[in-house]
């Protein structure tokens, strides 16, 4: 009689895990570790990080990417550092947040970010379909910029029946211009007499991605990225909404009943939200909340030059110039929209 063949053990699985994921993931942590050396080296040489090791994770990422390349081998783990990394990265940062604090705009915070996101959907789309997009792209391209980047276009895509050259269009610039946010945005400080709470409004009601944002703000202050992730959290939880709000007009067949509550409210703000929450009602002790915070940062740190390996700077060559446009037209509509905002409501 033949004996029956047994399941696989855990243990098994999890070092067929480790396998896969194991190398890219010590990659994209040594290319972390990499950028701290040279903003402790910026630090002894002029006595001050001009760049952060976030933003320098992201540009080592990136030019290893393109002048180097990364082979099969290490994808998967790069692609997992620089999602669920990341993800658990901005939970722990929950920890830091004083939702009190940094409420203090209430209700009027709360109306600028929406005002930014459905005039941003709005006259993106508008702008695209100017350019003679096609209504997917447009619509890809409006959502992904108003609200957090490729993961927004992502949940979008099967709603509108978008097809992969749609979704690689998009994508492509919206990559390159989140980047250059990054780099560009602080310089609009002292142009525009921000404060540091201001700039965190701004940052984060315009940076497409949470680790752009912290990318743009960390760096200037400890204030502008607890704001900014706060307000840019806030934005992708409108995601929601605008997401069965599109699965409504377009008409897409059963598109309603697939979304779950995970799509529309991911995790990560559940654990983010969660962790603010005990840090604000004191539930969490000082001496927990730094380990948390120090953790959070190495952890994004990596996530960044992950995010960097993955940024492909020849797909860019392979989009239309109207898609180019479109993209940047709209990043500069909801910077002009977000300060208009900030100065006509008050917010400091």
């Amino acid at each position: 009689m033949r004996a029956p063949t047994l399941t696989p053990s855990l243990a098994h699985h999890a070092h067929l895990w480790m396998t896969q994921q194991a190398p890219g993931i010590a990659f994209a942590t040594l290319i972390g570790l990499g950028a701290w050396g040279l903003q402790h080296l910026e630090v002894w040489l002029i006595g001050q990080a001009v760049l952060d090791a976030l933003v320098l994770a992201l540009i080592l990422g990136m030019l290893w990417r393109n002048l180097i390349g990364v082979s099969i081998p290490y994808r998967f783990g790069i692609t997992f550092t620089g999602k669920y990394v990341l993800e658990g990265a901005v939970v722990l940062l929950g920890a830091s947040i004083d939702l009190p604090a940094l409420l203090k705009a209430g209700p009027t915070l709360l109306l600028a970010i929406t005002v930014v996101v459905t005039v941003g959907i709005s006259t993106s789309t508008l702008i695209g379909r100017g350019l003679r997009l096609p209504s997917k792209v447009a619509a890809l391209i409006a959502v992904g910029s108003s609200i957090c980047g490729n993961s927004a276009m992502a949940a979008l895509a099967p709603v509108i029946d978008a097809t992969a050259e749609d979704i690689a269009s998009a994508m492509a610039w919206t990559a390159v211009l989140g980047v250059l946010a990054v780099l560009v945005l602080p310089l609009l400080i002292p142009v525009l007499g921000l404060s540091f709470y201001q700039y965190g409004v701004l940052a984060g009601m315009t940076i497409y991605a949470v680790p752009q944002v912290l990318a743009a703000t960390v760096p200037v202050s400890a204030i502008s990225g607890q704001i900014g992730t706060l307000v840019k959290l806030v934005r992708v939880l409108l995601l929601g909404p605008v997401i069965v709000i599109f699965s409504l007009t377009h008409h897409t067949a059963g598109s309603v009943h697939h979304l779950t509550f995970g799509r529309l409210v991911p995790w990560f703000i559940v654990g983010f939200v969660t962790l603010a929450a005990a840090r604000s009602m004191g539930i969490l002790p000082p001496m927990p909340v730094e380990v948390l915070r120090e953790m959070s940062r190495w952890l994004t740190v990596a996530a960044m030059a992950a995010l960097g390996l993955e940024v492909q700077l020849q797909a860019v060559r392979r989009v239309g110039a109207r898609v180019a446009v479109t993209v940047v037209l709209s990043l500069l509509v909801l910077v002009l929209l977000s300060v208009l905002l900030i100065r006509g409501l008050s917010i400091a």
